[in-house]
Order: structure tokens, then C-alpha cells, then sequence
């Protein structure tokens, strides 16, 4: 594989990615594709299966090509009930944001405890629980963007253990406690990682809005964890992009009453991303499980025929904005060469 000139990898699979609303949707939604994706699992802000159902059929609009798994958004409107009428209409999971720690998550969670009857529901009915893993920063406890991560692996482990059939995913993790965390969970707990996370430290965000997510980059260390798990081959853990898209002005802003939107871009180049990423670290190998099989595996999703092609190139330059009408992006990665392109979509 590492010396191979093409690559060709069956349905590739983005389980987080968030396709917003309006006109900004149109722009990004056909950005899946475009990336060499065939399946997204597409993230709140949805709260009842109506709307889910509704902002499906929306996206098929704006793409019918791409196949659309939906979530929603954990939120005090949100009742067993719900739960087992999402699951006839096939919403696959639930979407926990602690209350504040990125953008749009005001209306996030406080206290677990409140929903373990909603959580006892989608164990029943075999929904997954997809928690943003981190607790908001609180300077009298001595947390902050660095640390929130680590801080909340200790809800993690009580709602496993509260919940031991209920299939979680921890998402978009940083570091190399979160990784050892998932690993000894077992099988009912999985982990996506992102691209950026695999490319980036602390160093890179820190003056870098455009590189600036939650949760955010962390140690040199911790970016060697989420490559090691990843060229391991580890079938708990697979690509959940969180690629993220806001308009540059709120990126490119900051200040005390505006500070810049949390987010990285990576959709209109996720699969050459993730192929020059993993070569970058010897894990080019594992590239086909870890943005397809072990993912579909866990979220019991059968991968269908369809194979995307990569080629290697010299240097692919990745483009530093993509627009529609007035709606623009600035994507990861924007003015630097990648080493494979897209060749075939069929």
C-alpha cells in the first residue's frame, strides 16, 4: 500500500460532520461528496424526529448522492417517548454538548442524571449516544480548554457503567487519556477522530482562528496517541471529521463580545487529507477501516459497492476558499499541497 500509485477505497464514511441550514447548506453540503464521502452522520441542531426528518430531506435535495444519518440534540425537550418514535423513523443517535464548551452548545447539558430514562430508551431501542467530551472551563477548578478533556473521562466511565449495552461514542478525542480511557470501556464504546486533530498541536491553533476548534489541539504526545491508535488498527476508533464550517468573518473575528466561532473545515478535502495524513505517519494501510469499515461496523451500517479512487500527485494544492453566491469558506489546509487527489467517483 505505502509504495501503490492509486488507492481505492470502498464507501468512504464522515460519522461527524455538520451541514448547517439555508443557503450556507447549499454551499457545504455538497462538499461531502466533493471530499470523496459517501455517507454523513450529520449533527444537531435537530430536537424531534419531525424536524430530523424534515432537515434530511433537505440535504437529499440539495444532494441525493450522499446517504444521511441523523442525530438529535440532547436537550431537556427530549423524552423516551421521542426516543422510540426516532428510532422506527431510523434517527440513529443523540447528540450531548456540555452547556457552553463550543459553538451553539448553550443549550447543553448540565447533569446526566436528568436523562437516564432517555438513555435507558436508546439502550433499548439501540441508539448511539455521541458525547462532546469535555466539561466547561471553570478557573476556580483549575479547568480550561486544555484540560476539559481529560476532566470529563470520568462521566464517560459512569455512564458506561450505568448504561453497559448503550453504544457510546466519544467524539473528536485529543488526547492520550482519552484514548487509554475508550480502550479499556469495551466493546459498547467507541471514539472518532478528526483530521486536524491527527495534524495539529497546540502550537498550530494558538494565534490561528482558522485553526481554532473545540475541543482544541492539544500536546505533541497526545497528537502521537491519536496516531499510534490509528496505524494500531484499533476498531473502536474511526474518523468523525467534525469538519465544521462558518463564514470567514467568524472565523477571522475576535473580541471580548465576539470571540471567533470554533470550527475546522476539512469536507471538500477529507479523503486526500486523510490519505496524506496517514502516510505521513505510516498508517496508510489502515486508511480504508479507519474512514469506512470500522465505523459502518459499529454503527451497523453495511458499506455498499461503491469505490472512491485516489491517486498520488506531486502536490495537490488545495484551494483557499470555496464560495456560492454570497456564502464562503476558508477550508483547512487552504493554500498547501496535499499528496493525493480524487480521480474516480463511481
Amino acid at each position: 500500500m505505502a509504495g501503490s500509485d492509486t488507492i481505492a477505497v470502498t464507501a468512504p464514511a464522515d460519522f461527524h460532520v455538520h451541514l448547517r441550514q439555508g443557503k450556507f447548506s447549499e454551499l457545504v453540503t455538497k462538499h461531502v461528496r466533493l471530499g470523496g464521502f459517501t455517507l454523513a452522520y450529520v449533527m444537531p441542531p435537530i430536537r424531534n424526529a419531525e424536524e430530523a426528518l424534515l432537515y434530511k430531506a433537505q440535504l437529499q435535495v440539495i444532494d441525493p448522492t450522499v446517504d444521511y444519518l441523523m442525530t438529535l440534540y440532547l436537550s431537556p425537550e427530549l423524552t423516551p417517548d421521542e426516543i422510540r418514535k426516532a428510532a422506527k423513523c431510523g434517527i440513529v443517535g443523540v447528540k450531548s454538548y456540555p452547556r457552553g464548551v463550543t459553538t451553539n452548545s448553550d443549550g447543553g447539558i448540565e447533569s446526566y442524571e436528568t436523562y437516564y430514562p432517555v438513555f435507558e430508551a436508546m439502550q433499548e431501542v439501540d441508539m448511539v449516544l455521541n458525547l462532546h467530551g469535555e466539561i466547561p472551563s471553570d478557573p476556580s477548578n483549575n479547568v480550561c480548554v486544555l484540560n476539559a478533556e481529560i476532566s470529563f473521562l470520568p462521566h464517560l466511565e459512569k455512564l458506561h457503567a450505568n448504561f453497559p449495552r448503550l453504544r457510546i461514542v466519544l467524539e473528536h478525542a485529543t488526547t492520550r487519556a482519552a484514548i487509554e480511557c475508550v480502550k479499556k470501556l469495551g466493546p459498547t464504546v467507541a471514539c472518532t477522530i478528526t483530521a486536524h486533530h491527527l495534524a495539529m498541536i497546540v502550537d498550530d491553533w494558538a494565534g490561528q482562528s482558522f485553526h481554532f476548534c473545540k475541543p482544541v489541539a492539544k500536546f505533541p504526545d497526545d497528537r502521537t496517541a491519536l496516531q499510534e491508535i490509528v496505524k494500531q488498527g484499533h476498531p473502536r476508533f474511526f474518523l468523525g471529521s467534525d469538519s465544521a464550517p462558518h463564514p470567514p468573518d467568524r472565523k477571522s473575528r475576535s473580541s471580548p463580545n465576539q470571540p471567533c466561532a470554533a470550527g475546522v473545515y476539512t469536507s471538500p478535502i477529507l479523503l486526500p487529507l486523510m490519505a496524506h495524513l496517514l502516510e505521513s505517519f505510516g498508517a496508510l494501510d489502515k486508511l480504508e477501516n479507519f474512514v469506512s469499515g470500522y465505523g459502518r461496523a459499529f454503527y451497523k451500517v453495511p458499506a455498499h459497492e461503491e469505490k472512491v479512487t485516489l491517486k498520488r500527485v506531486s502536490g495537490k494544492l488545495v484551494s483557499n476558499q470555496w464560495s456560492l453566491g454570497e456564502e464562503s469558506v476558508v477550508p483547512f489546509y487552504a493554500g498547501k499541497d496535499l499528496g493525493w487527489e480524487i480521480v474516480s467517483d463511481n
